[in-house]
This record gives C-alpha cells, sequence and structure tokens, in this order.
C-alpha cells in the first residue's frame, strides 16, 4: 500500500499509549495518532474509547521524508468534522474590514501624502523638542 497526505484510510490500532495510538495500516506501514488528532475535545484515557484490533477510518496528515513516519487524525474524518467542513464558508479577510487588497497604482498616490504628513509632523516634534 503507497500512502500520502491526505489520504482517508482503515486501519487496525496496533498500540495505545498516553500520547496517542499506534495504527498499523498494512503489514509494512504503520502510523500514530497523536492525542490532539483523536476528537476535537479534551481526550482523558484513550485506552476507554478505543481498543487494539479495533478498525478505524483515518485520514494521512503528514509524512516524514527521512524517517518515514507518517501522522494520521481520526478527528478530521469524524462526521461532525466533515459536516462542518462543508457548512464553513471561510473568508480570508475580515466581511467588516474596509481594507483589502487593491491595484497599487490606486493607492500608491494616497499612501505617499499620508506618509509625508507624518514625517512632516515627526519632523514639527522634533524641532519643538530640541528649541526647548
Amino acid at each position: 500500500m503507497q500512502v500520502k497526505i491526505g489520504d482517508i484510510v482503515h486501519g487496525k490500532i496496533s498500540g495505545i499509549q498516553q500520547y496517542g495510538i499506534f495504527v498499523r495500516l498494512d503489514s509494512q506501514i504503520e502510523g500514530l495518532i497523536h492525542i490532539s488528532e483523536i476528537h476535537g475535545g479534551y481526550v482523558k484515557d484513550i485506552g476507554r474509547e478505543y481498543q487494539v484490533g479495533e478498525t478505524i477510518k483515518v485520514q494521512v496528515i503528514d509524512i516524514d521524508p527521512y524517517s518515514n513516519q507518517i501522522s494520521l487524525s481520526r478527528r478530521a474524518v469524524l462526521p461532525e468534522v466533515e459536516e462542518a467542513r462543508k457548512k464553513r464558508v471561510h473568508f480570508w479577510t475580515s466581511k467588516r474590514a474596509k481594507k483589502g487588497f487593491m491595484p497599487l497604482k490606486e493607492v500608491l498616490n494616497k499612501q505617499i501624502q499620508e506618509a509625508k504628513i507624518r514625517y512632516s509632523k515627526k519632523d514639527q516634534n522634533k524641532a519643538l523638542s530640541s528649541s526647548t
């Protein structure tokens, strides 16, 4: 089995530690679900929720190219997370902000004028403070 980042696969739990769950994806590939990737809330005792030998669905979230260690996520494939992704609309900027990306030629003159005013005020303040 060849896995890549983003793949959703089924695996069998091969070990449980305080810091996460080891999942065997096939006879040669094993990955780790860190405790922070089990589900969205606080996980008090992993052993109460999962058992060795249980088959679970996970998503590959990282593969270290040097050590070939695979990081897995259980919470990324939970039904409530998938539903939330469908409903959520992501805005890269605040809808309330009146600033955004504008062509430089439209804003450059205004920015130059604002900078000149700021620097002239600084020069005036320096002159007043040095004369006293």
